[in-house]
């Protein structure tokens, strides 16, 4: 599982983003590139109305544009997932986040559906733990995937968190949505 740690200054000579259409039913092996500033066209995808089903609905264009800025600094903890041919086609990424009074780390994800149904998001996530495991900053990292989303919740399941609890979480545009808090221990084994 490693991923390819790029010099962020060197983000210029990386693979344009082309968004795909075509779908293949195959699983593919994906590595993770630090997020850069030609992956905008992707964040735009991944805030359209289908992709942001289960995360409280699309944001504006001017949070698009401030999370981009955020993304792309070097250090953001924030990846692009890269498939065989070199097109970006998901994001993942963590962050600091202060949770029942405890320090905690929270991922998220999202895949083009183009590439969904192929194990891109685990693939992907497990490689992002891996990082945040080698960091050894936190000794925990959670997602709040929506109860009815069905495939964060076995993408959960399958990496080796523990389920918590359900819980109402802090939706995007306010409020809350019903979620369960899943729980993976960085500094439990690692398996095989």
């Amino acid at each position: 599982m490693e991923s390819d740690h790029r010099d962020p200054r060197a983000r210029s000579s990386w693979p344009k983003v082309r968004l795909l259409t075509h779908h293949h039913t195959s699983r593919l092996d994906v590595r993770l590139e630090p997020w850069g500033t030609n992956d905008l066209p992707l964040l735009e995808r991944l805030n359209e109305p289908d992709m942001t089903t289960h995360v409280g609905g699309p944001e504006t264009l001017d949070k698009v544009a401030e999370r981009q800025a955020g993304y792309e600094k070097p250090g953001s903890r924030q990846y692009t997932i890269v498939e065989p041919g070199g097109e970006h086609i998901g994001w993942v990424g963590y962050w600091e986040l202060t949770w029942r009074d405890q320090d905690v780390w929270e991922t998220g994800w999202a895949v083009v559906p183009a590439f969904q149904g192929r194990g891109v998001a685990g693939s992907a996530t497990g490689q992002m733990l891996e990082i945040a495991r080698a960091e050894r900053l936190r000794r925990f990292v959670h997602a709040y995937p929506m109860t009815v989303n069905a495939p964060s919740n076995a993408i959960c399941r399958k990496l080796g968190f523990e389920f918590v609890e359900e819980t109402d979480f802090p939706a995007r545009g306010g409020g809350f949505v019903r979620c369960n808090d899943w729980r993976f221990d960085l500094f439990g084994d690692p398996g095989p």
